[in-house]
């Protein structure tokens, strides 16, 4: 048979058997892709791995069309190197191992250096990253595990952004299976739920493209409670207890689990269980049918149990090569070590049995009063299609001492007094504020009458403007020229950044994700620093006591409303007067940390703290102020902004440099300085056009007084330019 001959099907008859044929090296990647990323889930566990082991401490998801349009994940890690850019995509390039044996001890979650790869068979791939030192990051884009062209400069955020697009656009069978959106979406705010409980030094956050509020929002903590409060809701932690599980019998501990569980109160309809292995999420079907097992004995029929696990055990115990996925797992002694877990559950859930609490339903008090008349009569009480009535259940079971529905003034009955109705009203209160979540802020009148007040002051042709626009780009330090329709207009970028900083500041306001400072910052300094910058306070030794009382007086202020600015505007303020964390109002951007002491002067003097609907106002004023984006501190080097450079310290003191560029020398220029003020503009000019723009277009509702503040000005019209030119 020669090689062009047809494939026989079948080998009846005596016939010939089919011949072995080579695949070819697209072939087999594009089958061994579709193992690796079965769905847009399994992509996005793939990079937010990939994320964990970079050192990330924030970690943003945002989702299109469930995943299959859009699945962007973007870090702040270490990024990747330039010289690694062009094998990064290939298939088995990592940096996690070089031999096999490197297996026996891997501790990060990714080592096969295939989910890369696999993604450019399915998807296009676009990635742009900046590593430590660097002045610029790149942008490169990968089809069929290869650079479509090489690496191009741009202004880039610390750390990796990982863009996948069009997943599965060459795999039809795979992507009509998957055409509902709604499918794969709670699956990727499951991952991230379960990422953001176990790694809690982590700020997590996912979202759909084009959303506003996100689904998950995790902030950094120290508390594990914190974590699972943060994501599941505090009627969650309420339920559950710590367990801890070690191996005692052997000469060194080389098996941990510690975790939390619930007890026999906490009620669901789904077991939800976390299981962690190393550090690396996994399932393990054995493990979760013992677990329910033990449950099944104490839940009611309908009921599900809550479980987080976090298992150590010596990397070498451990096969995490079993699972295209790396899904699961194997585990030495696994029986063993499961039984070991069984058993403490058992016991946790037995000694915690002494008290249960038990769903009542209300009784209608009116027809329980028409009843006991009837019964007085001597007659039956019948529904209303004729049957007989049931016995209403009783509500006086004492079942927990703690709850005041089983106090013994529930017994009495007869006219409450007011004493009885405030310690009801105080008693709810109390359950009211110890399950505080996050969306309870987004419920206060205030916050609504501010967000009603944003759009009945819309200006409806401004919105038109802002949404069908196109960015064409930065005029000067503060404008930015856009175009609308036939129209070219100019934008103050610092009016609209600061406007849209503040609206987000409402929009988010009790739900945002938290940028945490290196190192905490002295609340005291900072106020020093703002002082000293205050071209209003001479300087002698009394303003400086004066100075100092000022920032003191200030602390105190912001130390008495710390706890009121975290939970609504993400600002923690710890005991010690130190500023530890500061919200993220927008995805992918940082404020210009050198007006931090500003803000915080601000934020100290300028707020009202006594009225609420005021406070709300002002503080969401100072965070658009601090947010927006100003220009920076550094002069504009391009042109003749590269004089004001120059070494000569009586040229930077008086301004008045030579305007002759041909006659600066490079030895003549601060160097450093002059990289550092050409990142900064850089880094401006792509955040207005890759942040603020595509914010403004989604969030921004412009007020009327833009219309004739200067903020938008109209500078041409294509309309009257062909009037000019029919006169010429």
């Amino acid at each position: 048979m020669d090689v062009d001959d047809p494939v026989p099907r079948g080998g009846a008859g005596g016939g010939e058997p089919p011949r072995i044929r080579r695949l070819e090296e697209s072939v087999v990647n594009r089958i061994a892709a579709g193992e690796v990323i079965q769905r847009p889930s399994s992509a996005v566990k793939e990079l937010v791995e990939n994320s964990i082991d970079a050192g990330a401490s924030t970690v943003s998801v945002t989702v299109k069309d469930g995943g299959l349009k859009l699945i962007q994940v973007s870090d702040d890690g270490h990024g990747i190197r330039f010289e690694d850019l062009p094998i990064l995509c290939e298939r088995h390039t990592t940096s996690k191992l070089s031999a096999y044996e490197d297996l026996q001890t891997i501790t990060s979650m990714g080592f096969r250096g295939e989910a890369l790869a696999s993604m450019t068979y399915v998807g296009h791939v676009t990635v742009t990253t900046i590593t430590e030192g660097q002045l610029h990051g790149y942008r490169v884009s990968y089809r069929d595990g290869v650079m479509e062209t090489d690496p191009k400069p741009c202004a880039a955020v610390k750390g990796t952004q990982v863009m996948v697009e069009n997943l599965f656009f060459n795999m039809v069978a795979r992507r009509k299976t998957l055409q509902n959106s709604n499918d794969d979406y709670p699956k990727i705010v499951d991952f991230i739920s379960r990422f953001a409980v176990h790694h809690i030094n982590v700020n997590f956050s996912c979202r759909k493209h084009g959303v506003n509020r996100a689904d998950v929002h995790s902030v950094s903590t120290t508390s594990r409670l914190d974590a699972i409060r943060n994501v599941y809701g505090a009627s969650v932690v309420r339920d559950l207890m710590e367990i801890e599980v070690s191996d005692e019998n052997a000469v060194d501990e080389i098996f941990r689990m510690d975790g939390f569980i619930s007890n026999a109160n906490y009620v669901a309809k789904k077991t939800t269980m976390i299981l962690f292995i190393n550090d690396r999420l996994v399932d393990c079907t054995s493990l979760k049918r013992a677990v329910e097992f033990v449950y099944s004995a104490i839940l009611p029929q309908a009921s599900k149990p809550f479980i987080y696990m976090s298992i150590n055990l010596p990397p070498e115990h451990v096969d995490v090569n079993i699972h295209p996925t790396k899904k699961e797992v194997s585990l030495l002694n696994q029986e063993r070590i499961i039984e070991m877990i069984k058993d403490a559950i058992e016991e946790k859930l037995m000694n915690c049995n002494t008290t249960r609490i038990f769903q009542t339903q209300a009784v209608d008090s009116s027809a329980l009063t028409q009843a006991n008349t009837q019964k007085e009569k001597g007659t039956e009480v019948s529904t209303p299609t004729g049957a007989k009535s049931q016995k209403v259940p009783s509500q006086m079971v004492r079942t927990d001492p703690r709850d005041p529905s089983g106090r013994l003034h529930t017994y009495w009955h007869g006219q409450s007094s007011n004493l009885e109705k405030k310690s009801d009203l105080v008693s709810v209160r109390n359950v009211v504020r110890s399950r505080r979540n996050q969306k309870d802020a987004g419920d206060l009148s205030s916050r609504h009458e501010l967000l009603t007040e944003i759009d009945s002051n819309l200006h409806p042709g401004l919105l038109d403007i802002v949404k069908n626009c196109t960015y064409v780009g930065v005029a000067d330090e503060v404008f930015a020229l856009i175009q609308h329709s036939t129209r070219l207009y100019l934008v103050n970028v610092v009016n609209v950044s600061k406007e849209l900083m503040y609206q987000q500041s409402l929009c988010r306001f009790g739900n945002f994700n938290a940028i945490q400072l290196s190192e905490p910052a002295p609340l005291r300094e900072l106020l020093m620093m703002a002082l000293k910058d205050d071209e209003s306070m001479t300087m002698s030794d009394e303003n400086d006591k004066e100075k100092l009382e000022i920032a003191e007086v200030n602390t105190e202020i912001l130390k008495e409303n710390a706890e009121m600015i975290n939970e609504y505007f993400s600002i923690h303020i710890d005991q010690s007067g130190n500023l530890t964390r500061l919200p993220v109002v927008l995805d992918q951007y940082t404020p210009d940390m050198d007006r931090l002491p500003e803000f915080v002067l601000t934020l100290a003097n300028d707020v009202t703290w006594d009225v609420e609907r005021d406070c709300f106002r002002t503080a969401a004023a100072a965070i658009g102020n601090f947010y927006a984006l100003h220009p920076p501190i550094l002069p504009n080097p391009s042109g003749n902004g590269i004089q004001l450079y120059k070494k000569s310290k009586d040229c930077m003191a008086s301004g008045e440099c030579d305007d002759d560029l041909t006659n600066t020398d490079e030895d003549e220029i601060d160097q450093e300085l002059l990289a550092e003020a050409e990142a900064a503009w850089a880094q401006r000019e792509w955040t207005i056009q890759h942040v603020l723009f595509p914010s403004m277009r989604l969030f921004l509702k412009p007020p009327k007084s833009m219309a004739t503040d200067g903020t938008f000005v109209q500078v041409a019209s294509l309309e009257k330019l062909y009037k000019i030119f029919e006169r010429c």
